[in-house]
């Protein structure tokens, strides 16, 4: 395996490692790696499986040059995540790292404080053992076809960073400092060992510093409790989650997960939930034009750029496919009718007898 290069660009002298598990991700690879390069995540743990779009052709050379760690997801059944997660606990990658960010591929940390760095955060946050930072879930903007540009910067309309689909209590991911007393990963947070004295239980902050809810901090296994209120969470940080994306993106994300739709109604509660427009947020364009230069850099390397230009068109040529397909053109058209309040919201207008 090659030594593992770090990024010129790494702040505050920490080795953060970031965590993840990807399956067909291949267009979306180069553009995640460069910007946590940015703001300060030094290695990277990849777990893959199943790719038909080259995303483990692409990891693979990235891993020869020393800019990830790349590993076929060892789950013997469907818990892909969980048991990546089992996994990484035991490697050098992350038994060796200061910080631990766990997260995927269509998730960016924006940073609001300081240089911009993970770095920055922590020293916001005083240092904490945890940081949890809620989630803001980014629309689809009406963009239909996908196109090889960042995905910072195409999309940037979501619902109140505050309330999501009504709700005040939103879903976060967490980095986790090297003596967290980790009893496992889990996909959203760290839960620690449920015998701990009060005295040790773990510092854990929100991304404004302030301490997490004691519900949350306490969590064990059975509850696996994994998002707090985000009223006044996000001063130094949000978590911008791009999970719909283009259209045609969308389309080949959901044939990822269940390709035999054939007499079966579509169920359109996930785009909704997470199509909110309300809310413009252009902060993390703040990132573009370094990370335009990040991504340029890697894509000098020819096999990158050749490895990244074969997802690219094998992420167009899997949409051609479905769009071949009648249900899979009905759910486009769906899609693209479907009303842009979220479910629960449009039941609550119709209850309070505002909407029919």
């Amino acid at each position: 395996m090659a030594k593992r290069t770090k990024h010129s660009g790494a702040a505050g002298g920490l080795n953060i490692t970031a965590v993840t598990c990807v399956k067909n991700e291949g267009p979306f690879l180069v553009e995640w790696i460069a910007f946590n390069r940015l703001i300060g995540v030094t290695d990277f743990l990849f777990y893959s499986n199943d790719c038909t779009d080259g995303t483990d052709q692409l990891l693979d050379a990235l891993a020869e040059r020393g800019i990830v760690e790349h590993l076929p997801n060892p789950a013997e059944g469907r818990n892909y995540q969980m048991e990546a997660l089992k996994d990484a606990r035991r490697r050098d990658i992350v038994a060796n790292a200061d910080w631990v960010w766990v997260a995927d591929v269509d998730e960016f940390l924006n940073i609001h404080v300081g240089d911009h760095t993970i770095a920055a955060l922590i020293d916001a946050c005083n240092n904490p053992q945890a940081i949890s930072v809620n989630f803001q879930f980014f629309a689809n903007d009406d963009i239909d076809d996908f196109t090889d540009t960042p995905v910072i910067e195409q999309f940037t309309r979501s619902h109140n960073p505050d309330l999501w689909c009504g709700e005040s209590a939103i879903e976060v991911k967490s980095l986790m400092r090297q003596d967290f007393p980790l009893q496992y990963f889990g996909a959203h947070r760290p839960f620690f060992k449920g015998n701990l004295p009060k005295k040790r239980h773990p510092s854990w902050t929100d991304a404004s510093g302030r301490k997490v809810p004691h519900r949350f901090l306490v969590a064990a296994n059975p509850r696996r409790i994994r998002r707090f209120p985000a009223g006044g969470a996000r001063e130094f940080a949000t978590l911008n989650h791009y999970a719909l994306r283009s259209l045609d993106s969308y389309l080949v994300k959901n044939d990822r997960g269940d390709v035999n739709r054939e007499n079966r109604a579509f169920d359109d509660t996930y785009w909704r939930e997470r199509n909110d427009p309300a809310w413009k947020d252009t902060s993390i364009t703040r990132y573009l034009a370094d990370l335009k230069s990040e991504i340029e850099k890697m894509l000098a390397d020819e096999t990158i750029a050749k490895l990244h230009k074969a997802a690219v068109r094998l992420h167009k040529e899997k949409r051609d496919e479905l769009l071949a397909q009648s249900e899979y053109r009905a759910m486009r058209e769906q899609l693209k009718s479907a009303s842009k309040l979220p479910p629960q919201e449009e039941d609550l207008l119709v209850k309070l007898g505002i909407a029919s």
